[in-house]
């Protein structure tokens, strides 16, 4: 099942994805998007992994995401990818438009190939004002694009609220 889970800043919706990949009773392997340049982002990156189970296989790819997941999903996985919109700010910010959709297109067509169980976690970044910033704006718009067509690929679609899970699309997790 394919998996889509968007949500604010400390919504929740890590760890709503782990419960989730916790409960598939598969093998979860964790693939990593961000890259922690700093305190802070390396701060995060610990909460994450202090919060994750030791058997949990863990791949971290800034980049190259549809290629990891064609070659680790398979009937016996569930992929946890957090988050897709680090790995859509590691894009743009190579500024190179060819490979942002390149990445973008490979990533689409590989979704509804994989098997297994699939959970993408994701910020949902289009519930504000219009950011004044060229980059900032073109990164609302790419996520909020990105994010259409997932919705549209996956059997189920969850935005998570201070901690609770809105079903969006399919069964409630």
């Amino acid at each position: 099942m394919l998996n889509l889970i968007l949500g604010g800043a400390r919504s929740g919706k890590s760890r709503l994805a782990e419960q989730l990949a916790e409960r598939s009773g598969l093998a979860v392997i964790y693939v990593a998007t961000s890259e922690p340049l700093d305190g802070e982002m390396n701060a995060r990156v610990q909460l994450h992994r202090e919060r994750r189970p030791d058997s949990w296989g863990l791949i971290e790819e800034p980049l190259a995401l549809a290629q990891v997941l064609r070659a680790n999903a398979s009937a016996e996985h569930c992929l946890l990818v957090d988050c897709l919109t680090l790995w859509l700010t590691n894009l743009l910010m190579l500024d190179n438009p060819q490979r942002l959709l390149a990445e973008r297109s490979a990533l689409l067509e590989c979704l509804v190939e994989l098997p297994g169980e699939i959970i993408l976690v994701s910020n949902e970044t289009g519930l504000g004002v219009v950011p004044m910033g060229e980059l900032t704006r073109r990164y609302v718009d790419e996520a909020g694009w990105l994010h259409q067509a997932i919705a549209e690929r996956c059997q189920r679609v969850v935005l998570s609220v201070a901690g609770l899970p809105l079903t969006l699309k399919g069964t409630a997790p």
